[in-house]
């Protein structure tokens, strides 16, 4: 989209079929969809991708070993395209607009309070945007996010194969998931450390770890140690260093949902806003997909969803302008 083009469409905020919120993977994939299908939509993205940090994405066929910012820009293009527009924001506030309950029918149902001041009416509503990453406060695990302090195996463990590396215990995640990850990353490679952070291991855990060669450091940790920005292990009490070359952190996953939760979407016992397989929430003409309600959903998971939600709210879009357009029929009024 031309920078003259986007200022354009910035000061002209108005009514839309759909109002995707979050322009990732999910949301694009989304926009795609319902461009071809010639709805009216608005794409609106606070420009914050969860991936950011990361060089290269992996596992989406295609695309593998793509920058995750090229794999927007790329989507951005075929979406404006189709006649998608595109806010760079940030949206502080939904509401249903009048009739959206009792009226499913009702060609406005929603408003979307933009932090700039702005409003946005549509019909229908598409949240995707993703959740955030709660990590260790160890002094280096922040800095080196994304690159080779690392969330997932299926995501990074090729490109760290065969190399020293190690998995970090403790707040924010519960020590036997991070027992199960460090049993996982023993697949890419002979050399795995558990840090155990301090935390006590169970005569059966400890097993477990030695009969499959994860070594075990119990001390707590202190910090990362780098060098030409490339981590170089892991320092303990005492200065004690165990060199590695990447670590793995299972963070606590928080989802971006407050939009939702706000609207009165239902949240499961999970803990995460309940959706049904095409991503409808429990507020009708409000749909959600990716990492906002899927906390395993990697880019081309997301993209997937987006794509299943889009076609849900196109049908769903198509199913409300039939009644509309009988009435305007028998009223003899121009559809």
């Amino acid at each position: 989209m031309s920078q003259n083009t986007s200022r354009r469409i910035e000061t002209t905020h108005g009514r839309y079929d759909v109002a995707i919120v979050g322009g990732g993977a999910a949301g694009l994939s989304a926009a795609l969809v319902l461009g071809r299908a010639r709805r009216r939509v608005v794409v609106i993205d606070a420009g914050r991708p969860r991936n950011a940090p990361a060089a290269h994405m992996q596992g989406f066929l295609g695309s593998d070993g793509v920058a995750p910012a090229d794999l927007l820009a790329r989507g951005r293009c075929e979406v404006a395209g189709y006649g998608v527009a595109e806010i760079a924001g940030t949206v502080a506030r939904l509401s249903c607009g009048a009739g959206t309950a009792a009226s499913p029918q009702s060609v406005h149902g929603f408003q979307l309070a933009l932090a700039d001041g702005s409003v946005i009416e549509t019909r229908a509503i598409l949240v995707t945007t993703g959740l955030a990453d709660q990590l260790p406060t160890i002094p280096g695990v922040s800095e080196r996010w994304g690159r080779d302090v690392l969330p997932c195996p299926y995501c990074h463990g090729w490109e760290v194969r065969d190399r020293p590396l190690g998995v970090l215990a403790g707040e924010p995640t519960p020590l036997e998931e991070t027992l199960t990850h460090a049993h996982l990353i023993r697949q890419w490679s002979d050399d795995v450390v558990l840090f155990a952070n301090g935390i006590a291991l169970t005569a059966a855990q400890r097993e477990r770890l030695v009969a499959r060669a994860i070594g075990i450091v119990e001390e707590p940790v202190v910090s990362l140690a780098a060098d030409e920005d490339h981590l170089t292990g892991v320092v303990l009490g005492a200065g004690r260093f165990v060199p590695r070359a990447a670590l793995f952190v299972r963070p606590r996953l928080v989802p971006n949902d407050t939009l939702l939760t706000d609207l009165g979407c239902v949240v499961g016992e999970s803990g995460w806003v309940r959706v049904d397989p095409t991503g409808a929430t429990s507020v009708p003409g409000v749909w959600a997909a990716g990492n906002a309600t899927n906390p395993r959903a990697q880019v081309i998971t997301a993209a997937g969803e987006g794509s299943a939600a889009a076609i849900a709210i196109n049908n769903a879009l198509v199913e409300h302008d039939v009644p509309a357009a009988v009435t305007s029929f028998r009223l003899g009024l121009p559809i």
